[in-house]
């Protein structure tokens, strides 16, 4: 990337505030395949002009994957440490490519003493786009099928089914569905901490039925607005030997668009 993005101490020291916080998240920040979608939508930001700042070393783990494997107390250790800072800078408006950290910021933060208006990606470039500042070309991907995985902390656990079908639409693509989606959808088989262990003993591993189910579709690209589904589709496309289909994030195809 050729621009310097700045935390949030560089902008209290210069007196400033900027639009929007990007929370990374642990994914977007220490996962080699998640950083490039947090790349994506930086790119995206500064392209169309939005003053963002993240915590930089600040920032920690938002806890949800403690929560979910029952430890209580690591959970709300990380998260006071969450909520102390951004209160510090007196946050207000937080943006993150993650559902994990978006879910768990905007609905258990506030019991915490953390209340912050928390946007999914999705949800912002959607709203830069009704705005007129993010114009998105579809050209790229003219002729080619676009299946999308619901996100369960998204979707079933946030109701938001929209924002990321919307964004997809303007890429000239042809937009397919699974049978299971919105709010019947299935699990990519990473929620609830299950993405750091192996699973138990089945018939079938969860994220190469819900793969099987999108490659049932024939598409060229399954969209995902996750880094956990986005691993765990990408694992599933692996399974069955599938070099022709692609898993890639939305802000990476908007950027793709792009050309950025």
């Amino acid at each position: 990337m050729d621009f310097t993005i700045k935390t949030m101490a560089e902008y209290a020291a210069e007196g400033k505030m900027p639009e929007v916080l990007f929370f990374v998240g642990c994914m977007g920040s220490f996962d080699d395949r998640a950083k490039k979608v947090t790349k994506s939508l930086c790119k995206i930001l500064h392209k169309v002009g939005v003053e963002f700042a993240v915590l930089g070393q600040e920032e920690s783990c938002n806890g949800d994957p403690a929560k979910r494997a029952g430890n209580e107390f690591i959970f709300q250790m990380m998260a006071h440490t969450n909520i102390e800072i951004m209160n510090g800078y007196g946050v207000k408006k937080i943006v993150t490519a993650c559902p994990h950290c978006f879910n768990i910021i905007k609905n258990e933060y506030p019991g915490l003493g953390g209340n912050y208006e928390v946007l999914h990606h999705t949800q912002f470039l959607r709203k830069l786009m009704e705005e007129g500042r993010l114009k998105i070309e579809g050209g790229t991907f003219k002729g080619k099928k676009i299946i999308f995985h619901d996100p369960c902390y998204l979707g079933r656990g946030n109701g938001e089914y929209e924002a990321p079908r919307q964004l997809l639409q303007k890429l000239d693509a042809e937009l397919v569905e699974m049978k299971r989606c919105k709010s019947n959808g299935l699990c990519c088989g990473a929620g609830g901490a299950q993405m750091f262990k192996e699973p138990e003993k089945g018939n079938k591993d969860i994220n190469v039925e819900r793969t099987e189910e999108a490659l049932g579709e024939s598409p060229n690209i399954i969209a995902t607005g996750c880094p956990f589904c986005n691993t765990m589709m990408t694992d599933g496309v692996k399974h069955f030997n599938n070099t022709e289909v692609s898993v890639k994030d939305i802000a990476e195809l908007l950027a793709e668009a792009d050309d950025l």
